[in-house]
């Protein structure tokens, strides 16, 4: 046995978070609500007398039910590792965060989520289901219009720079009509745990906010097609009405980066963070 190996994973692991510690450390991070993440039971609400959770018309088993309260324990685990490293992009890269308070999904809406999707695709499997959930974590990201474009290079070239994989990059901002913003998701390096970063202008923000009513009532089961339809005019509309950023339409993912074999060289030396 390497008895040398203990102390240097303890001075890696020191190391990084010194690091962290001194990014966080040039100044408070603008963020709409930074507090600690909530602490609520993980069913959400009560779970049905049979272990089971039902809502609305969807339901999941027993068994169902205890595997996304494991989901959620563990994504719990890792945002407390993941927070940090956003909370460092956005004050280096002068970001908004906003709403850090909701950076963990509730528990009801992600059963939810997997109950809508077990429904839809008959002989899913739960597993399977949590497997495409990717913002059990998440947090948003906010720039003037003015600074948006290079706010969103350097937050997710940070992103990358620490060690997390880009798994997925969609950027709206070109699309006629519809949702405008770029949504990543990404791959911690430790847990594995994927998490979602959105990248807004306050503009953009404010119009996903405005339509998340008509959104939620637009992929309920039961809203008839016609209804459907309607519901997306209105979103269409209000989107429209959002400023594109200058350059907003070319942010492409960053390029993926090997991982370094000391998680410390992930991060930036402190002198070189610029200070706002």
């Amino acid at each position: 046995m390497n008895t040398h190996r203990t102390p240097r994973r303890l001075v890696g692991r020191a190391a990084t978070a010194a690091a962290l510690a001194t990014a966080l450390g040039l100044g408070a991070v603008h963020t709409a609500t930074a507090a600690a993440p909530t602490t609520a039971p993980l069913t959400g609400r009560p779970a049905g007398l049979d272990g089971g959770w039902h809502r609305d018309g969807l339901h999941l088993t027993a068994a169902e039910n205890k595997k996304v309260d494991g989901f959620v324990a563990r994504a719990r685990r890792a945002e407390r590792t993941i927070s940090p490293e956003v909370r460092a992009a956005a004050r280096i890269s002068h970001a908004e965060l906003v709403g850090f308070d909701q950076r963990l999904k509730s528990p009801d809406s992600l059963k939810r989520k997997v109950a809508t999707r077990l429904r839809e695709t008959p002989g899913q499997t739960v597993d399977a289901a949590l497997r495409t959930i990717n913002d059990a974590v998440r947090f948003t990201l906010q720039w003037p219009a003015g600074t948006y474009s290079q706010g969103v290079h350097t937050a997710a070239g940070l992103l990358s720079t620490w060690g997390n994989d880009s798994t997925r990059w969609t950027n709206t901002w070109h699309r006629p009509a519809g949702y405008k913003a770029v949504n990543s998701v990404w791959r911690a390096p430790r847990s594995g745990q994927l998490f979602e970063v959105q990248f807004h202008t306050p503009e953009s923000k404010a119009a996903q906010l405005e339509t998340h009513k008509l959104y939620e009532e637009q992929r309920l089961p039961g809203t008839p097609p016609a209804r459907v339809r309607e519901l997306q005019e209105q979103q269409n509309a209000i989107f429209a009405a959002v400023p594109v950023p200058p350059g907003a339409e070319r942010l492409t993912a960053p390029a993926r980066r090997l991982p370094s074999p000391d998680p410390a060289r992930r991060l930036p030396a402190p002198a070189h963070a610029p200070v706002g």
